[in-house]
């Protein structure tokens, strides 16, 4: 199965939370939270605006985004889980 976004939603892949901190401590699973940037794997078409015309997204597939926690639907597909958002909802491209 694929994942086709339409019009401004993107699909991301959330990154693997860290697994030892700064200072060399191994962190459980169970202590930190997922992280809110991921890795952009695919888009969609654009905004639709009112006139009918097409603007295409800033965002690209392979992009690694920034997005807030609470934004999103979260699923699963093929044993890994993605997040669709709107590109509205994403906060920051890391370059």
């Amino acid at each position: 199965m694929k994942l086709v976004p339409l019009g401004e939603k993107v699909i991301v892949r959330q990154l693997e939370a860290k697994k030892v901190s700064t200072g060399g401590i191994v962190l459980p699973d169970s202590a930190g939270e997922r992280p809110c940037e991921g890795k952009v794997v695919a888009v969609g078409d654009g905004h639709r605006l009112a006139d009918g015309s097409l603007v295409p997204l800033q965002i690209c597939e392979g992009d690694k985004v920034v997005f807030d926690k609470y934004f999103g639907c979260k699923i699963t597909l093929n044993d890994e889980e993605y997040l669709i958002l709107n590109e509205s909802e994403i906060l920051a491209v890391v370059g």
